[in-house]
């Protein structure tokens, strides 16, 4: 069988697990997991509180940067984009508030929609869906942090070291 023609493309390679950042949160290092399989994006987020301003929804809400650890929050507020339904890892159907929140990954920043949701169990505090990804990324399944990784110090600070 012949072989297929690779298609060539402008898209930025990244690994299934990077570091990133939050620019617009202040967050300069957070461990997400990159997940094709994931359609929308996730992003471990505490105390949420619903407001309104100017009859806009909004939400403020707290992000813990580091895996194992509840040192340094980080106090977000953003305007509700949606509220979505959305099948957990578990199977179960939730409600969960959607905002846009600026990822730089792999040195390019994009916007993605974030539904926000308690992710203490789960082996990453950021999820990363196809629908961002599809704004130029191409997933290496058999790399890592491509876009390189914080200080030593920093590192093990987040092994909760």
């Amino acid at each position: 069988m012949p072989q297929q023609p690779h298609e060539t493309t402008d898209a930025t390679r990244a690994g299934w697990r990077e570091w990133v950042a939050l620019p617009g949160a202040g967050v300069p290092w957070i461990k997400a997991k990159l997940d094709t399989g994931a359609r929308s994006s996730a992003m471990h987020a505490f105390d949420l509180e619903q407001y309104e301003v100017d009859g806009e929804a909004w939400v403020r809400f707290s992000i813990h940067p580091w895996q194992r650890s509840t040192d340094d929050a980080v106090l977000t507020e953003l305007p509700v984009l949606d509220r979505r339904r959305v099948r957990s890892s578990s199977g179960h159907t939730v409600e969960r508030p959607v905002v846009l929140m600026d990822i730089e990954l792999v040195g390019r920043v994009v916007t993605a929609e974030m539904t926000l949701t308690r992710r203490d169990e789960m082996g990453f505090r950021m999820l990363i869906g196809r629908e961002a990804l599809r704004q130029g990324f191409l997933v290496d399944p058999a790399r890592s942090y491509l876009g390189g990784r914080p200080k030593r110090r920093t590192r093990r600070k987040n092994r909760g070291a």
